[in-house]
């Protein structure tokens, strides 16, 4: 492309130039901070709707992961001691100790996923 030539739309190739630059520059001003842009910019309710979504869909395709009880309790216990510095004993931070979150959680996956082994 020569420069200082017209182009189809008008103008030379330095007045599209410096027309890009100060678009960028409106464009850097306005996004300055957060730019809450698309999944990011929706209220937490409806990232949990389309989450969800995507959720079912990996697991009526069969994409998705079907942890066992055994596996499901190795996570929690890694995922415990990665938040709480391990073995904490006494309270937690939301009050009763770690085996009543234990038996919470024990009974919480009984109920959203059945009592039996998968």
């Amino acid at each position: 492309m020569a420069t200082n030539q017209q182009n189809q739309r008008g103008g030379s190739s330095e007045q599209h130039a410096e027309a890009g630059r100060k678009g960028g520059e409106a464009n850097a001003q306005q996004n300055q901070g957060n730019s809450q842009r698309g999944f990011a910019g929706m209220d937490e309710e409806e990232q949990r709707r389309i989450a969800s979504e995507g959720g079912k869909a990996a697991h009526a395709s069969g994409h998705a992961y079907e942890w066992n009880s055994e596996e499901a309790q190795e996570a929690g216990r890694k995922g415990g001691e990665a938040s709480h510095g391990g073995n904490q004993g006494g309270s937690g931070q939301r009050g009763g100790s770690s085996e009543q979150h234990a038996e919470a959680g024990r009974k919480g996956g009984e109920a959203s996923h059945g009592s039996g082994n998968r």
